[in-house]
Formats: C-alpha cells, sequence, structure tokens
C-alpha cells in the first residue's frame, strides 16, 4: 500500500493548476493532470475523490495564501485611512487582474453556472474578500471614521468603485488604466463615506 505524502498532495495541485488554466475544468481531465503528474488516475483519487474536489483544491490553494496577505493590509486600527485603502486597493486590483487569478476566474465563471461548484469558488474567493471588508469597514463605523451605513453595502461599494476600469477588462484582455484610477476610486469612495 502506498503512503500518502503532502508533498505528492502539492504536487498533483500544483499540476492540476497548471492544466485547468491551460485547458479549463471541462477538458482538464484527471488522465491528463495524471500523464503530465507522471503517476495514475488511481493515485489521483486516492487523494481527492473527483475532478470537481481537486479543481475546488487547487483554486483556493492558488488563491488563498497572497490575498489573505492582501486582506491584512485592512488595518482598522490605523488613523490615515486614506493610505491604508489605498495601499489596500493597489494589492487588491493587482492581485484580482494578475494572470493567475484572472486564469481562475475566467475557468470558474465558465464552469459555475453548470455545477454547484461556481457557488463554492465565489464564496472562497471573491466572497471571502466581501466577509473580511465587510468586518473591517464595520470596525470604521463603530469608530466613527466613516457614516452609518450597512457595512455590508459599503464593502461592495468599495469593491465596485476600486474593481471598475479593471476587473471586467482584465477578463475581456483589454487595456486597464493606470494606478492612478485606483487613487480617484478611493477618493470617490472616502467623498462618499468618510465623516
Amino acid at each position: 500500500m502506498r503512503v500518502k505524502t503532502e508533498d505528492r498532495r502539492q504536487a498533483i495541485i500544483d499540476v492540476a493548476l497548471d492544466v485547468f488554466r491551460e485547458v479549463g475544468f471541462e477538458r482538464g481531465s484527471m488522465a491528463l493532470i495524471s500523464r503530465r503528474l507522471g503517476g495514475s488516475k488511481g493515485t489521483l483519487y486516492s487523494y481527492f475523490q473527483s475532478k470537481e474536489e481537486l479543481f475546488e483544491t487547487a483554486m483556493k490553494a492558488a488563491s488563498e495564501g497572497p490575498g489573505d496577505q492582501i486582506l491584512n493590509l485592512l488595518d482598522p486600527e490605523s488613523n490615515d485611512l486614506r493610505a491604508i485603502l489605498t495601499r489596500f486597493a493597489r494589492a487588491y486590483v493587482g492581485f484580482v487582474i494578475g494572470s493567475e487569478v484572472l486564469a481562475i476566474t475566467r475557468t470558474a465563471i465558465a464552469e459555475g453556472h453548470s455545477s454547484a461548484l461556481g457557488p463554492h469558488l465565489f464564496e472562497n474567493g471573491p466572497g471571502r474578500a466581501l466577509t473580511k471588508m465587510t468586518a473591517y469597514f464595520g470596525q470604521l463605523i463603530a469608530r466613527g471614521k466613516l457614516r452609518t451605513a450597512t457595512p455590508a453595502t459599503v464593502a461592495l461599494h468599495f469593491k465596485g468603485l476600486v474593481e471598475s476600469g479593471f476587473l471586467e477588462e482584465a477578463l475581456y484582455g483589454a487595456p486597464t488604466p493606470g494606478p492612478e484610477a485606483i487613487d480617484d476610486a478611493v477618493a470617490a469612495f472616502l467623498m462618499c463615506y468618510a465623516v
């Protein structure tokens, strides 16, 4: 009996991520992943029960670590709100329009409507970011730094403003504006919500 190892599991995730980015979820078969890995489909299934589970795990692995680092930039104790929001927004936009996350987003959008996988991917990606932003803006509202509003709505407005001009354009491969557009988005947000 073969012993499962964390190194082997990570190697499977890395290869699967490459395959899914290159050919998408539908064409990214367990057979193709096992061939690239240099093993058998049986090995893959000993670590992951299905292609959907492997896909979800690979997508989370590619975005969770860096995403968490960026979300940790939201410091509710800082008094320099403009600087915190600008630093966060620049890192966040750079992350969501980066080639790796864009590939994941495109694949998740392409496959999400046809299975329960889409809601899972949303919840573990953009949904997690919104939850963290909502908590952050709730703390700022409680401290009197932002006007009283529903924190979830504030988070959606902020996210929409900073992504505007970047995410949709990047998904289509169209040019995106320079970083000054992010600064303008933060300024517009603060005009609406700062006290």
